[in-house]
């Protein structure tokens, strides 16, 4: 069978949607480790919006109600992981990990992934969709 045959093939068992979904679990240690409360609540809800938002963003489809909430978990994320590395110190309850080095440039590198997809996703919620989206193939059928 070519591989272009292969790709969309779905023989593998039912159980294969443990692994897909093992992300969305796994992040809860992760979570209470760094000191997120509810971690086995807010580590789950997080992996699914940011699943289904990220899809949502990613064909554009209510784009901007879906940079929404990956704005707010981006923002979560940075100052609940890299304030404390700026600080050299854990605050507001948040644990700080253990790096080679502390300070503003070791948060602005370990930063830097979280701050460029917060910015993309400020960037959407303000400015909107594109021409290739499905937003804007559902606004020239209704005709706006």
């Amino acid at each position: 069978m070519n591989l272009l045959r292969r790709l969309p093939s779905a023989d593998a068992p039912a159980a294969t949607v443990l692994i897909r979904l093992d992300p969305l679990t796994r992040s809860a240690g992760r979570f209470a480790r760094i000191g997120i409360p509810a971690a086995d609540v807010m580590g789950p809800l997080v992996g699914a919006t940011e699943v289904v938002c990220g899809l949502l963003v990613l064909v554009g489809l209510a784009t901007r109600l879906a940079a929404a909430p990956l704005v707010a978990t981006m923002s979560v994320a940075v100052v609940s992981t890299k304030i404390p590395i700026l600080l050299g110190h854990g605050f507001w309850g948040f644990q700080i990990r253990t790096l080679p080095s502390y300070g503003f440039w070791s948060m602005a590198h370990e930063a830097r992934c979280d701050v460029s997809m917060l910015l993309g996703a400020l960037f959407l919620v303000f400015v909107g969709t594109g021409p290739w989206s499905l937003d804007r193939r559902l606004a020239r059928r209704m005709g706006l």
